[in-house]
């Protein structure tokens, strides 16, 4: 099964529909059960929690780049070389971030910033949400070690799970216990994951517990990777998200910030897709580029890059034929959506399908400063285009705005293939 790409490709994308149902299900449940004021509360930690798994800005790529290389020969013996003892001071980084957030919520709890008569159940989802930082690591370890399709089986294992356990609290299952379990249950496969990491590569209890040693060797080699990985999710969630805000400062009507969330939701939809199909080639394209094969490399980004514009076709016709009415229906008819700002979207959706393949294969091959290079363009056309829309064209902002956005991502589209291109020749 790992050695096949396209059952791999299938299993990944079975795990990405039960992660969008998850997080639909999550809404869905909580804004029944939890009073109105406390589900906005909810909503805050939620965020929390999603800044807490992204605060550890790529560490977890910077261990897939360095243990494939391992796993694959290259480079083994050399002072910079992947350690055993590496790991086990990456889990102890992540526990201490853990520990760090949950003693803010708890403060937050205790001081009333964060109202809620069910502190418990904040805790235990709270706790629920940032096992996805181990979570992370067990996955991108396993996939370094060839073990994507057991990962994956695991994964869509547990979401099924949890998605049941969820769904259980319509039925009149306690919602504390709910989540516990599904904490359980997180812990259990995650564990599990871990352990098998741990047998694949022959560790033994002292390479978790040398942190002195280990420390010594990611001060050593990972500072310079961790602090261009670390500016390249900044600038990757500014440049992605900044909108929200900018359109917010400029004007108070509701129709672009509609808009734009429109795009940003079938974005992420397109980039968990893409991420996907990408994640499924890994294993031979970097196997391929560590081995010089130059011709099986371009052959393989060639396929990779097929299959992800093969998805933003189809969700680019979806939007063509019924866009304004899923835009209508989302929110409510709240507003209403051109024509022209689908195509808008089309084509800053093909932009972004490149830009993905590109990120996900040179993040997997540890080229953490060529990809911030590549971002900080992306991040100055996204904070530019809300304000140049409003100069150039006020009387159809949404229309310029989109028309600039999706300009700048064809813009960053073009470095990204000058890269890909550089990458597959050398």
């Amino acid at each position: 099964m790992e050695g096949s790409a396209r059952i791999l490709a299938l299993v990944k994308l079975a795990n990405v529909g039960l992660v969008l149902i998850w997080g639909f299900a999550v809404t869905f449940v909580f804004v029944r059960v939890l009073p109105l004021a406390e589900f906005q509360a909810f909503l805050l930690l939620v965020a929390f929690g999603n800044f807490t798994v992204s605060a550890e800005f790529g560490l977890t790529s910077i261990i897939y780049a360095r243990l494939r290389r391992h796993w694959l020969g290259s480079g083994v013996g050399d002072d910079g070389a992947f350690r055993l003892e590496e790991m086990g001071v990456l889990f102890l980084f992540l526990g201490l971030l853990i520990l760090g957030a949950t003693l803010i919520l708890l403060f937050a709890l205790a001081a009333g910033a964060l109202s809620t008569r069910t502190p418990l159940l904040f805790l235990l989802f709270f706790l629920s949400a940032c096992l996805n930082l181990p979570g992370l690591l067990a996955k991108r370890a396993l996939a370094a070690v060839d073990g994507n399709f057991l990962w994956e089986m695991l994964d869509c294992g547990r979401r099924v799970v949890t998605i049941g356990l969820l769904l259980a609290i319509l039925s009149g299952l306690d919602p504390r216990l709910s989540v516990a379990l599904q904490l359980a249950v997180s812990i259990a496969v995650i564990g599990w994951a871990i352990a098998h990491v741990h047998r694949r590569l022959g560790m033994s209890a002292r390479h978790w517990m040398a942190f002195r040693v280990g420390g010594g060797h990611v001060r050593t080699h990972y500072l310079g990777d961790i602090g261009a990985s670390a500016l390249f999710t900044v600038s990757d969630i500014i440049a992605y998200n900044a909108p929200y805000f900018t359109i917010a400062m400029v004007t108070g009507e509701a129709r672009p910030m509609l808009i734009f969330d429109f795009f940003f939701k079938m974005s992420r939809a397109l980039s968990m897709l893409v991420r996907a199909v990408v994640e499924a080639a890994l294993p031979r394209i970097t196997r391929a580029y560590h081995a010089g094969e130059s011709v099986r490399l371009r052959q393989l980004l060639g396929r990779a890059m097929l299959a992800a514009f093969l998805f933003a076709a189809i969700l680019s016709a979806l939007l063509l034929v019924v866009g304004d009415w899923l835009f209508m229906m989302l929110f409510n008819g709240q507003a209403s959506i051109d024509q022209a700002d689908i195509i808008l979207i089309v084509v800053a959706l093909a932009a972004l399908t490149l830009i993905c393949v590109s990120v996900y294969v040179q993040s997997a091959l540890g080229r953490f400063t060529h990809l911030l290079a590549r971002s900080l363009p992306f991040l100055v056309g996204s904070l530019l285009s809300v304000p140049l829309a409003l100069a150039l064209w006020p009387q159809r902002f949404d229309l310029a705005f989109l028309a600039l956005y999706a300009l700048t991502m064809i813009g960053v589209a073009a470095l990204h293939l000058f890269s890909l291109n550089r990458l597959a020749r050398a």
